[in-house]
């Protein structure tokens, strides 16, 4: 372990994660038409990328990124104004990439090259094609109820680990501020019109995000939660641990398992965890203030995952 993390061992290691993140053959498949993956085939992907570089993380400090990584995901998900926004966190997440690797050009162009395949492949959809895509992710995060310090400080996420959805802010681009009751006849005519009051204070935004290559994308949702600097803390909260707790491992042979390993070695065939050279020993990333905590929560971590899988025999 070496103590001293220095600002030309951070640089290394977001370049390093960021060149694996954005390997061609990596992208190549991630574009293809497929099936959402496991939860499972995630995590290991997860992993293997955030350990790209010569930094390490145990296995308790990696649940609770990893934790936090999805409950921050989820968050900007569901607050999405419309489903098409959705494309423009996505573009948020780049644009902070971008600035990570801002003076290796090799790596930049990686990325940029990421975000014209994001433009050409999802800018001709429809919104109920968004709509769709947002509740797939939605259905695969909505077991996932990890309360972070963050979240529960801003009063964006109560005690139980659930969201809370504003009732006052900008209304999604293309739509009115509620208030408004209009009436029309059969020939399309309005003939009528009633107000009505409501609780929230809305208001329409300046202006549309950009979904270009390059540009200023309005929503705030996907840009960095830690501009504020703040302890983050992860914690499965109780209904999580009592399911987790009953979840029993199924023995039934799950007949897509073989299909989802074979994704997984094709995903993985450009990820490589790279092992420390010569007499280089590598960095210890520890998510908690101390060791002794870590290793506390490595003991205290219910076995199963915080979510409950329940399988559905669909044949007669």
């Amino acid at each position: 372990r070496v103590d001293e993390w220095t600002d030309g061992d951070r640089k290394r290691v977001m370049n390093d994660i960021i060149t694996t993140m954005f390997n061609k053959k990596f992208m190549e498949e991630l574009f293809k038409p497929q099936e959402l993956y496991s939860k499972k085939a995630l995590r290991t992907l997860y992993d293997r990328l955030a350990h790209a570089s010569i930094m390490r993380l145990n296995q308790a400090s990696m649940d609770k990124l990893y934790d936090l990584m999805t409950m921050a995901f989820k968050y900007q998900v569901l607050l999405c104004p419309r489903p098409r926004d959705i494309l423009l966190v996505t573009f948020n997440h780049l644009d902070t990439i971008k600035d990570f690797v801002h003076d290796a050009p090799g790596i930049l162009n990686q990325v940029d090259e990421t975000a014209r395949q994001l433009i050409e492949t999802y800018s001709p959809l429809s919104a109920g094609e968004f709509q769709l895509i947002r509740q797939t992710l939605l259905i695969f995060f909505q077991d996932m109820h990890i309360r972070v310090s963050i979240f529960l400080k801003d009063k964006v996420q109560n005690s139980n680990g659930r969201f809370v959805l504003p009732i006052s802010g900008p209304v999604p681009w293309g739509t009115e501020v509620p208030g408004l009751i209009r009436i029309f006849n059969h020939n399309g005519d309005e003939i009528k019109r009633t107000e009505f009051t409501t609780e929230g204070n809305y208001f329409i935004p300046q202006r549309e995000g950009s979904f270009d290559l390059y540009g200023d994308r309005v929503l705030k949702l996907g840009t960095n939660m830690y501009s504020v600097s703040r302890p983050v803390e992860t914690h499965v909260s109780g209904s999580s641990k009592n399911l987790a707790s009953q979840a029993k491992e199924n023995v039934a042979p799950n007949p897509l398992a073989k299909e989802e390993l074979n994704f997984l070695a094709r995903l993985l065939g450009g990820v490589d965890v790279k092992k420390p050279a010569g007499s280089e020993t590598g960095f210890r990333l520890n998510l908690f203030t101390t060791d002794e905590e870590e290793e506390r929560a490595a003991l205290t971590r219910p076995e199963e995952a915080s979510y409950k899988v329940v399988n559905i025999e669909a044949r007669q």
